[in-house]
This record gives structure tokens, C-alpha cells and sequence, in this order.
């Protein structure tokens, strides 16, 4: 039998075993910049500015050890989720949706990067929404953090942009064809605002594109604070029913 960790909770259960493995500070961080794609070391040290060195070095090794990540063989100093890895997508997911309730504002010093960025929108998609939208790219600026999201149907795919955006995975077959685009500049309350569907339209600021876009964002992308707009100050208490797409509608 297997020798578990002196660490251990001592249950044998599921949930146990689970946060043994990613439930150390930062580990889940570490786990959602990787969803995103293979990084170097430089890479989640810059996306996680206050992470330790020390720290970081000591997560990644526990997460190679229980198999959630592994070295890359063809990037120098480079991590990827292993396919036991790639199955806390939706757990991740789910967690960016239930946490949406409790932002409140952001305190001082805290940012947003573009892998936060990515993840809201993948926890936020609805596939629903997007039928009978035309083929889009939205743009989006919140604060540093730049990512450009196309729609096509009910997939989404979302890829990091601007100065030190870390390159993207090829994607496998042509690329997403679009109808439309607009581009927008958000500050982080207004980007969860728009997202908890606080935010009406015609307050965004549109660099580019047309307004109708903008209404079909909306449509498209929506995450339900708990206990409805209220919770997104933290005040919601009823359970909101699950409203994300599926890990396999994102790209």
C-alpha cells in the first residue's frame, strides 16, 4: 500500500486526498496560470508577483510529486498540467464562480492578470447565450491585464495579448473566423460588475467596434453571484444555480 504523507489528514476520502495534493497555499493559483498553457518559472513567478521563490519551488515540486504537473521537455525551465493536471478545470471553474460572490473591491495593492482575466471568462461563458450571436472577438483591457476572446458558436477561445503576453499553444486545425469585434477598457470593478450583469451596456467604454457587441457579451458571458447581484458584495446567501460552461466548450 502506498505511503501517505506525514501531512496527511488521515481520511480516507475523496476530498481529503484532494487538498493534500492542491490544497497548500498557492498550489490552486499555480494550477489556473497552467490551465492556461505551459509556463516557465519566470512566467508563474511574474504572474504571481507575491509568491516566494522558496515558495514557489516547494509547490511545484509537491505538484510534480502527486502528479498534477510535470517538466516540459521541449520548453527549458517549463511546467504543464499532466492529464490528471488538466481534470481540476472545472474545479477551478467552479471555484472562480463561487468566489465571483465574495470580490467585493479590490483592496490596495491587489492586481488582475491575464490568466485571471482568461479564467473568469471561461468560468463565465455560456454557450446558450452565444447561440444566434454572430462569430465575435471581444477585446478586453482590464487595467494591465489584455486578452482577446472569440466566440464562434458555443466554443470559446482565449489567448493572452499585449507586451510580456506568454505565447499561446498552437491551436489545432485553422483559425476562429469572426464576424464582429469590439474592444474594451475596464477597470476591475467594472469588469466584475459586467460579468455579474451590474453594469449596463452602454456604461462600457468601447475603444473599437460597434455597441450591438457589447449587448452580446453580455449575452455571452455571465457569472450569478450567489444569491443573485447582491452576493457580488458578499451580502448574497442563497445558492445560484451553476451557469458556467463546460471545460470542454473552452479552448
Amino acid at each position: 500500500m502506498a505511503t501517505r504523507a506525514a501531512r496527511g489528514f488521515g481520511q480516507y476520502d475523496g476530498v481529503a486526498r484532494a487538498i493534500e495534493r492542491v490544497g497548500e497555499r498557492w498550489a490552486l493559483l499555480i494550477v489556473r496560470d497552467l490551465l492556461i498553457g505551459a509556463r516557465r518559472y519566470g512566467d508563474l513567478k511574474a504572474g504571481l508577483p507575491r509568491i516566494p521563490t522558496n515558495i514557489l519551488a516547494d509547490r511545484l515540486k509537491e505538484l510534480q510529486e502527486s502528479g498534477v504537473i510535470r517538466r516540459v521537455p521541449t520548453v527549458r525551465g517549463g511546467y504543464e498540467l499532466t492529464p490528471l493536471g488538466r481534470e481540476l478545470a472545472p474545479v477551478v471553474l467552479a471555484l472562480e464562480r463561487w468566489g465571483w460572490s465574495a470580490l467585493g473591491e479590490p483592496a490596495e495593492g491587489e492586481s488582475v492578470t491575464r490568466e485571471a482575466v482568461t479564467t473568469a471568462l471561461r468560468a463565465a461563458f455560456r454557450p446558450d447565450g452565444a447561440a444566434g450571436t454572430p462569430p465575435t472577438e471581444y477585446v478586453l483591457h482590464v487595467a494591465e491585464a489584455s486578452v482577446a476572446a472569440v466566440v464562434v458558436g458555443g466554443t470559446l477561445d482565449v489567448v493572452s495579448i499585449g507586451p510580456g503576453a506568454v505565447p499561446q499553444p498552437r491551436r489545432e486545425g485553422p483559425e476562429p473566423a469572426f464576424e464582429a469585434s469590439v474592444e474594451l477598457a475596464l477597470d476591475p470593478p467594472e469588469f466584475r460588475d459586467l460579468l455579474a450583469g451590474r453594469l449596463a451596456p452602454g456604461a462600457v467604454r468601447v475603444l473599437a467596434g460597434e455597441a450591438a457587441s457589447v449587448e452580446h457579451f453580455v449575452q455571452t458571458f455571465r457569472i450569478e453571484p450567489v444569491g443573485g447581484p447582491a452576493g457580488a458584495d458578499g451580502a448574497g446567501t442563497e445558492a445560484a444555480s451553476d451557469t458556467g460552461g463546460s471545460a470542454a466548450s473552452v479552448a
